[in-house]
């Protein structure tokens, strides 16, 4: 008896990581990888394979229809089609202009030592780098006939520098990644990064702890983006909405936020995390989540589609790993608004750069995250630096506060964890302004 469906994921890859801790190489690694994910669908059950080096992708397929077909015996779940799909279009995919492989380990290294000898401004005593290179060939294939392939360059780096003083510890970090060869590399920009790294911590050790309470704030595009990503984007991926654990569970179509606030996610932009088509073979293409405000849709995979209705294209997996629902590129569209007319709007209140990480509640739709940093705002006017400084609250209310959102969208790219896996994303934003929100100490 043949599944109802199957599916076979080829990866290929090389990479190579290139660590320095204060000025020293620390590590140089090299990898060579390939394997197969296999699938397949049995009377609504998932059985799923993966096999290291060289794929027997029958004996693969043989032993995911047979997992998933004893997992139907046992369950009761009900069975499912999953939504139509047509082959993806191979378009439009990033140019590599260098290819990383024709430059030497030693250029790479050096590369790295002058990234650090930037980041090495008075103050600062210690410092680490990071180089990063990935190639990688996917080739997908389906019962329903689906064949095709595409191969992907990514390189980034990160810079941190640490000052002290008296115990106290302080550190500035900037990173960059991209869909691009090694000359992603050139021109001043990482230098200028890693600067601003090294007097980061710096300025930190001079900065006042910040005074917890509610404030009218000001979010850069960074921290901005990390709340449209980890506050609405987890919250809007359709797996998630399946298991009641989404604070968007039922809202489509309703009003969630201010008719400032638009957000998008788009895999076919050349950032961090774009993709030609998603590890269901389904052409890549840019979602609207929020439209002035309205819930218009989830991410969806070709299951979570069937179940809820929406288009899939949003189904990753960290390699071989199982496929799940994931953001790609995230962010706040434009407004109409600059950083000065914010200023002159808020009065008094708090400006918010960066981030440092920090942890969401999807279900119950709240959040806390560190800011890199901030500044005091006092009648219109950026003052005192304030370090070890967060922003909490609850995501609805934040949305709904957001009165201005400017024109000036940048991205930033990193990793995204979950289910265990780690894909590449973009988030980004441009300044937005919040009349009320919760700042505390970090």
């Amino acid at each position: 008896m043949k599944p109802d469906f199957f599916d076979v994921r080829v990866i290929e890859g090389n990479s190579m990581a290139i660590t320095l801790d204060n000025g020293r190489v620390e590590e140089i690694s090299s990898n060579h990888g390939n394997g197969c994910s296999v699938r397949a669908l049995s009377n609504g059950c998932w059985g799923y394979t993966r096999m290291e080096g060289n794929c027997d992708t029958e004996k693969a397929i043989k032993a995911a229809s047979e997992l998933s077909k004893n997992i139907s015996l046992e369950s009761n779940r009900e069975s499912f089609s999953l939504i139509p799909i047509e082959a993806p279009k191979i378009k439009n995919l990033p140019v590599v202009k260098i290819n990383p492989l024709d430059i030497s380990v030693e250029e790479k290294v050096e590369f790295l030592k002058e990234l650090d000898s930037h980041a090495r401004c008075d103050g600062v005593g210690s410092t680490s780098a990071i180089y990063s290179e990935s190639m990688v060939h996917v080739h997908y294939t389906s019962s329903e006939g689906l064949d095709c392939e595409y191969e992907m360059t990514k390189v980034g780096f990160a810079i941190t520098a640490i000052a002290s003083r008296e115990g106290l510890f302080q550190a500035g970090r900037e990173s960059k990644f991209g869909v691009a060869g090694f000359e992603f590399f050139k021109g001043n920009e990482p230098f200028e990064m890693a600067n601003r790294a090294g007097k980061t911590a710096v300025e930190l050790l001079d900065a006042s702890p910040a005074k917890g309470g509610h404030f009218p704030v000001i979010l850069d595009p960074e921290l901005a983006g990390v709340f449209a990503h980890e506050a609405v984007g987890h919250a809007s991926e359709a797996d998630l909405v399946l298991e009641g654990s989404s604070i968007l569970e039922g809202k489509i179509g309703e009003k969630i936020g201010s008719d400032k606030i638009t957000i998008i996610d788009d895999p076919t932009l050349h950032e961090f995390g774009y993709y030609p088509f998603d590890a269901e073979g389904v052409q890549s293409h840019k979602t609207t989540i929020v439209e002035e405000g309205i819930l218009k849709s989830y991410l969806h995979s070709r299951e979570t589609a069937f179940h809820l209705g929406g288009k899939p294209g949003n189904c990753r997996a960290q390699g071989s790993s199982s496929p799940v629902v994931r953001m790609s590129n995230t962010y706040i569209d434009r407004g109409d608004s600059n950083l000065d007319e914010m200023l002159a709007e808020i009065g008094n209140g708090v400006y918010l750069l960066g981030s440092r990480g920090g942890q969401v509640n999807t279900g119950e739709g709240v959040f806390q995250f560190n800011a890199k940093k901030g500044y005091v705002i006092e009648n219109g006017e950026i003052g005192d630096l304030l370090r070890d400084v967060s922003l909490s609250g609850k995501t609805l209310e934040i949305l709904n506060n957001v009165s201005m959102v400017a024109k000036d969208l940048e991205m930033h790219s990193g990793r995204c964890g979950k289910s265990g896996q780690l894909v590449p994303v973009s988030d980004g934003s441009p300044h937005i302004l919040v009349s009320n929100a919760l700042v505390g100490g970090a």
